[in-house]
C-alpha cells in the first residue's frame, strides 16, 4: 500500500539486508507484517521485536521515537515502545529506522474492551501522567513541533478545502455542513492559553492495546509532540458515548476545551477522508465513523 509519492519501497528482502548489515544476531528471525500507519511501516521479528521503518526518507517520527521514548518510559506508568536498535541509512533505505521491543496486546475495540467506561478513564489517567511530565528541555520546536499541538486558525485553509472534498464524497451519509459550522464555531473561540505538554498525539484505538479487556500499553509515538494539549483529546470521537464521557469527566474538561478537541477531531477526519480517499479505505472507514459520531453527539444535544 502507497500512500505518498516519495515513498520508500519496502519488502522482506530490504529489511533483511538491513538487519544483516546492521544487527546480524536478528538477522535469521522470522519476519512478518505488523501493521502500517501514515509514516511508517511495521513487522515482527521473531517473537520479541518490532522492525519500524518510515515510508518516507524525512524520518522525523523515527527519530523523536529514538531520541526521547527512553527518557519518557521511566516517567510513565504504562509500557510504551522500548526501542533497542537505532538503525541508520544505507544506500537502499535513505532513512532512519528502529527495532522495538514487541509489547502484546490487541487493539481497543468491541471485541477486546471488557468496559468502555472504565477505559475511557484509564485513557484519561494516561494523558494526565503523560502531560504531567516535565519537558526536560523540550520545546515546541523541530521534529517536535507539530500542527496538532498548536492552534486551530492556521489549519483553517487547508481543513476548508478538506471540506469542499468530503462534500463531493460523504455528503450523501453526513451532515458535512454541520461539522463545518462546528468547526467554524471553535475557531471563534478563545485560543488555549495553558502551557505547554508531552503529547503523544494519536491516541486513537489502533495505538493502544489492551489486556485482560482493559487498558495495557500505548504505542506509535510518532506524532509526539511539545504543545497545547486540546487536540489530544480528539481520538475520544473514535470510542463509544461511554468512553467518551468517562474520560472528559475523569480530566475535568470545561465546555471550550472540549469544543476545540473536537473541532480537532474534524481536522483529522475530513482531511484524512480528503487526502487518503484513493489509497487507503480503512483509514478513510476510521475517518467516515469518526465524523458520524460527531454529527450524533452534536444532534443529540
Amino acid at each position: 500500500m502507497t500512500l505518498h509519492e516519495d515513498e520508500i519501497p519496502v519488502d522482506e528482502t530490504l529489511i533483511r539486508s538491513l538487519l544483516r548489515a546492521q544487527c546480524p544476531q536478528w538477522a535469521g528471525l522470522p519476519l512478518s507484517p505488523a501493521g502500517s500507519g501514515s509514516d511508517n511501516t511495521m513487522h515482527r521479528l521473531g517473537d520479541d521485536l518490532l522492525v519500524r521503518l518510515p515510508r518516507t526518507a524525512d524520518g522525523r517520527s523515527v527519530r523523536k521515537e529514538q531520541q526521547w521514548l527512553p527518557r519518557l518510559a521511566p516517567l510513565l506508568s504504562r509500557p510504551i515502545p522500548e526501542p533497542v536498535h537505532a538503525g541508520t541509512p544505507t544506500g537502499a533505505f535513505p532513512a532512519v529506522w528502529s527495532v522495538h521491543r514487541w509489547i502484546d496486546g490487541d487493539e481497543a475495540g468491541p471485541d477486546t474492551v471488557r468496559d468502555w467506561a472504565a477505559y475511557g478513564a484509564d485513557l484519561a489517567a494516561l494523558v494526565r501522567e503523560l502531560h504531567g511530565v516535565d519537558l526536560m528541555g523540550a520545546t515546541r520546536a523541530g521534529d517536535l513541533s507539530w500542527y496538532r499541538g498548536g492552534l486551530l486558525g492556521p489549519c483553517d485553509e487547508w481543513v476548508g478545502a478538506a471540506f469542499e472534498d468530503c462534500r463531493a464524497t460523504v455528503g450523501q451519509e453526513m451532515d458535512v455542513d454541520l461539522l463545518e459550522r462546528l468547526w467554524r464555531a471553535a475557531l471563534a473561540l478563545p485560543d488555549p492559553c495553558g502551557p505547554h505538554v508531552w503529547l503523544h498525539g494519536d491516541l486513537k484505538p489502533t495505538n493502544v492495546l489492551v489486556r485482560d479487556g482493559a487498558l495495557h500499553a500505548v504505542i506509535d509515538f510518532g506524532a509526539l509532540s511539545v504543545g497545547f494539549p486540546d487536540a489530544e483529546h480528539a481520538p475520544v470521537w473514535d470510542l463509544p458515548p461511554q468512553a467518551r464521557q468517562a474520560y472528559r469527566d475523569a480530566l475535568d474538561l470545561d465546555d471550550a476545551t472540549w469544543a476545540r478537541a473536537r473541532a480537532w477531531a474534524i481536522a483529522v477526519g475530513v482531511s484524512g477522508v480528503s487526502y487518503y480517499w484513493h489509497t487507503w479505505p480503512a483509514f478513510v472507514a476510521e475517518c467516515r465513523a469518526r465524523l458520524r459520531a460527531i454529527v450524533t453527539d452534536a444532534a443529540a444535544g
